[in-house]
Order: structure tokens, then C-alpha cells, then sequence
């Protein structure tokens, strides 16, 4: 491997962040690669996926491919690792933890499947097409019980929390907008898939049943009139709440962690400037959350917010995983990875524990959990032989960097990122490197790296 300088016009460590936000990570040859690119346009190739995965859809499903949880899983953790479209990726894990649905519930892994796809394909654009496309979505139907919202007997579920949990907030509306937006979605239900045995799954469709659905008048935030769905979700994405409400979530996802969504209201944001910026693309753009993300990615906060969020156990499994680079292929065990790693980490994907979604930040980490999040690291790095971490540890040797402690320990940080520790933790780092001096290269890189992903600073990204 060659360690060649190139040109930068990018700093290493700002892209190594970007990925690790706008998605799950990168590896330093990668890095050199981009940094030779203005941010600005790495950006932009971040915000406008192409058709060109880098993934070969055939062979995905026929080798990782199923009717289970685990199958779909096992192609969306490919995904995450291997896809060149990252934010995409990224997007429809936030979607995901926003508008949350469960197997626990709906028990038809194709509703649950289908959803993720539809953010994956519409989680850059509108605002209103999200609604929309959610507000049909037979996985949201169910979740939120609409299909159970009748002419003169609404259910309120989906209008609550649409507007609680999905648009606006708790303050920006009031009880009568529920009772009404209720009643504007009465009708919009799903068909009944055939039964599951003996053929296997068959998808649902959604249904608008004319018969059933309310067409009296209704009063929703200062607008009346024979209001239909869409036309709430009009008057709902039009309001600068709705704006600052997704903008806030948008924030707290990829900028820095924030305090929980129900303290909103109660509680300023922590950036108040970035998240009037992002609230003007918003209006400006008519909900278009491309350019609300690159108002925010393209800001100097977000550039100096390194380090400031606390890894999702999916972020914490998916780094480490291309830290390691074993899985550029197809193996079946991926599907053990989002199952049962992340369930011992309080986190299972398409089994959010309520409508609420996850808790983030520091919620993440207890003393259990920290446990499981370090044991899997040190398990990925294991004994060096992975080609993720056997391109570091040649990268280091190559360097000759390990002819000094000090050169040691900062020479790998760069290698697994570049990242940054505290300098209490780049001490300890420093004082293990001395001790180990006499030992072989490879075999000190080796424990080095286990230890570096052992630290409590490797639990933020």
C-alpha cells in the first residue's frame, strides 16, 4: 500500500465526520481520495444519489433475500456498509426513527420493509410528499390504527400524533385540529393482503374507501372547509412550526445531541442561529429537506460539532464493521449483526420501543450497554487479520510511525478516522504505547487499536 501525499483541498478529519454523520463511516484511503474534492461538492454528491450503488440488487436478494426480518435486515445492513448513496442510507434511518412503526405490532415484514424502502427513495424531497406517502403507508395505517378511523366514529391516533410526533409539537395546535385533521383522513385504510401461508407474503395496498370518509366541514389550524388529508398536510408543511420542528430533528440527528423531543417545548435548541437558517430553506424550498441538509451540512457548526453525539447502537455496529472491511461481500451472518447486536444495545431496527421512537444521546449508554458496544468493537478488530484493520496496521508500519510513542498513538488515531480523543484518554494512550515498545510492530498495532476502540471517546461520533 502506498502512503503517496496528494493535493487536499479538504481536511481529512472534517470528511471523516461528514461520513460518519451523512453516513456510516469511511475508511483513510477513502479519505485521501475525497479530500483532493472541495467539501462543498462532496456534499452535493452526498445530497443527490445516483442509480450507481455499487450494488449488484440481483445477487443482494439472491444472497441475502427472504420473507424474515432478519433477511431484510441483513440487505439493509449491506446497504449501509457498501452503498455509495450514503445518506440515503442514513435518511431512511432517521425516517425510520421519526415516524416509527413496528413488526412488534403489524407482524408483516413486507409493510415494514416497504416503509424503509419508500424513505429510502423519498427521504430528500418534499415534505409534503413525505406526509403523504406516510399518511397511505398500510405500515402507518395499521401502527396508529386508521384503518379503524370511520365515518362517525373517528379514531384520533394518526391525527394526534401526526401532529404531536411527525409535523409540529406539542403547543402548536390544539385539541379541536386533532378532532378535525381526524376526520379529514376517515377513508384512508389499506387492502387485506392474502393470507401468509401457504405462498408467503403478499404486500398491502393502500385504499381510499370514498363510503367512509367525512366530507363536512372541518376547522384545522384557522383554515375551513370540506377538508380532506391532503389537504391537512397543505396547511400543516406551510407552517413555520412544522419547519422548525423538523429542522430541530434534523439537528439533533446529525449535528449534536439535544434534550428529549418532549422537553421542546419547554427548552431552546442549542443552536438557535442553524436552526433558523435551516427553517428558511425549509419555507424557501416548500419543505424540501435536501436543501434543508445542505444549509446544515455546509454550516461551521456543523463542521465544529465533532464528537458531539453519542453513536446509535446501528451507527456503533455499522462503523466498526467497515472498520474492519470484512463484509464487501455476501455473507448470510450479517443478519446476526442488526439482530442480536443491537438488541443487547437497545436498539432493534423496525422494533422502535414506542410511537416516540428511540431515546438518543446519553440514553444510549448504561453500564450494560457500554459493555456490549466495547465487547463488539474489540471482538470486530479481533487479531488484526480483517483487511480493514490489516490496511491500517500496514498504513502504520509503512509509515515507520511507531518509532515513538507519541507518533504511534497519533498516527493511528489518524488511520481509524482521523479521530479525536481527550487528552487525559491520549495520554493513557501514549503511557500504553511506551510500556509496549520491545513487542512487534504488528502485534502492538494490533492491541493499540483494540484498546483506542475500548475508550469512551470512541463512543461519539
Amino acid at each position: 500500500m502506498s502512503t503517496k501525499a496528494v493535493e487536499a483541498k479538504t481536511d481529512p478529519a472534517l470528511l471523516a465526520h461528514l461520513y460518519r454523520r451523512a453516513g456510516f463511516g469511511i475508511n483513510r484511503d477513502e479519505i485521501d481520495q475525497l479530500a483532493t474534492e472541495d467539501y462543498s461538492d462532496t456534499v452535493e454528491f452526498l445530497l443527490n444519489p445516483t442509480a450507481e450503488t455499487g450494488i449488484p440488487e440481483d445477487e443482494l436478494k439472491r444472497y441475502l433475500g427472504g420473507e424474515a426480518p432478519h433477511a431484510y435486515l441483513a440487505i439493509w445492513l449491506y446497504r449501509m456498509l457498501n452503498s455509495r448513496n450514503q445518506l440515503q442510507e442514513k435518511m431512511a434511518l432517521f425516517w425510520h426513527g421519526l415516524f416509527a412503526t413496528g413488526l412488534v405490532k403489524n407482524e408483516h415484514i413486507l409493510s415494514s420493509s416497504n416503509q424503509i424502502e419508500m424513505f429510502r427513495e423519498n427521504g430528500m424531497g418534499e415534505m409534503r410528499e413525505i406526509l403523504m406517502d406516510l399518511a397511505k403507508d398500510p405500515a402507518m395505517i395499521f401502527w396508529l390504527d386508521n384503518n379503524e378511523n370511520h365515518l362517525g366514529e373517528p379514531n384520533e391516533n394518526w391525527g394526534r400524533e401526526l401532529l404531536e410526533l411527525f409535523s409540529l409539537g406539542v403547543g402548536n395546535y390544539s385539541e379541536i385540529d386533532i378532532k378535525h385533521a381526524s376526520r379529514a383522513f376517515t377513508g384512508w385504510t389499506f387492502a387485506q393482503s392474502p393470507p401468509l401461508y401457504p405462498h408467503g407474503y403478499y404486500p398491502a395496498d393502500f385504499l381510499f374507501r370514498e363510503d367512509d370518509h367525512d366530507n363536512g366541514d372541518k376547522e384545522f389550524l384557522g383554515h375551513t372547509g370540506n377538508l380532506d388529508g391532503g389537504d391537512i398536510i397543505d396547511i400543516i408543511v406551510k407552517q413555520p412550526s412544522c419547519a422548525a420542528f423538523i429542522s430541530r430533528h434534523l439537528y439533533n440527528f446529525f449535528v449534536a445531541d439535544e434534550p428529549q423531543v418532549p422537553t421542546w417545548n419547554d427548552l431552546p435548541p442549542l443552536d438557535p442561529e442553524l436552526i433558523d437558517a435551516m427553517c428558511k430553506a425549509f419555507m424557501d424550498s416548500d419543505g424540501e429537506i435536501k436543501s434543508v441538509l445542505r444549509v446544515m451540512f455546509n454550516s461551521d457548526s456543523f463542521k465544529n460539532a465533532r464528537f458531539k453525539k453519542v453513536k446509535s447502537p446501528i451507527e456503533m455496529v455499522a462503523g466498526i464493521l467497515k472498520l474492519a472491511g470484512e463484509h464487501t461481500d455476501f455473507r448470510h451472518d450479517l443478519a446476526k449483526y442488526p439482530q442480536s447486536s443491537t438488541f443487547t444495545m437497545g436498539q432493534i431496527l423496525l422494533d422502535p420501543p414506542t410511537v416516540e421512537g428511540w431515546h438518543t444521546g446519553r440514553e444510549w449508554i448504561d453500564g450494560g450497554n457500554l459493555t456490549e458496544r466495547i465487547n463488539f468493537a474489540v471482538d470486530q478488530v479481533g487479531d488484526g487479520l480483517s483487511p480493514g484493520i490489516k490496511r491500517i496496521i500496514d498504513r502504520l508500519v509503512e509509515s515507520g510511525s511507531l518509532s515513538t510513542p507519541e507518533s504511534f498513538v497519533d498516527t493511528t488515531l489518524d488511520a481509524m478516522g482521523p479521530i479525536s480523543v481527550e487528552d487525559s484518554t491520549r495520554e493513557a494512550l501514549v503511557d500504553y504505547a511506551r510500556k509496549t515498545e520491545v513487542d512487534d510492530d504488528r502485534s502492538r498495532a494490533v492491541r493499540m487499536i483494540r484498546l483506542m476502540v475500548s475508550t469512551p471517546d470512541f463512543q461519539y461520533a
